[in-house]
């Protein structure tokens, strides 16, 4: 089994990729499309170039993103058909009904939809256009972005942050005010509460 970063320099169709999670944060993804519009053509192909789509090569040879979900749904908004891919893992040998075993076993799946329950794999969207929102998703990048808690290695953290908000505020606050949702997260990511969570930069504890 290869773990090695192989990048694909045949461009790979958008829509044939295959998520690995149920949701995005939608406020993320027009972010990332506005940035991808202010751009000039030549600086979008470099774009293109540099942000490589990491996935895990699957049975059938299908190309499973383990990251940039976000980015790759932005760019199939804006009417980009192909990008290039780097492949992490090769698992065209697993049997097909023990893919998803291994692959939550290496943390490379998360069927989890925009309630935070988790789903069977067959619910996962079949192409990154099927991709739900899940507006506390968009809330931990936001809090990540303002310094609420440090960028971390542990796979699907915001994802985990998302969880803790969605535990302690309404999805209905979020989407009426989202800068007064913010300013609640930030005061939450610091308390003692959320210190267990990835990243956690909150004051430390008095003696």
């Amino acid at each position: 089994m290869s773990n090695k970063r192989e990048p694909i320099l045949q461009p790979v169709p958008i829509l044939s990729l295959k998520p690995t999670q149920l949701t995005v944060g939608m406020r993320e993804v027009k972010e990332k499309r506005k940035r991808w519009r202010d751009h000039k053509p030549k600086k979008r192909a470099q774009m293109l170039g540099s942000h490589m789509i990491p996935v895990v090569l699957g049975p059938g040879r299908k190309h499973y993103v383990i990251d940039h979900h976000h980015l790759s749904r932005a760019l199939h908004e804006e009417g980009v058909k192909d990008i290039l891919v780097t492949v992490v893992a090769d698992l065209t040998m697993v049997d097909p009904k023990l893919f998803w075993n291994v692959m939550e076993a290496r943390r490379w799946v998360y069927p989890y939809d925009s309630k935070g329950t988790r789903m069977s794999y067959s619910k996962l969207p079949k192409t990154v256009s099927q991709l739900k929102d899940d507006p506390f998703r968009s809330l931990a990048g936001e809090l990540r972005r303002i310094g609420g808690f440090a960028k971390d290695t542990t796979p699907f953290s915001e994802f985990v942050w998302a969880d803790f908000l969605r535990n302690r505020m309404s999805r209905k606050s979020v989407e009426a005010d989202f800068d007064k949702a913010v300013e609640k997260a930030l005061t939450l990511a610091k308390s003692q509460d959320a210190i267990y969570l990835p990243g956690w930069c909150g004051p430390a504890a008095e003696d």
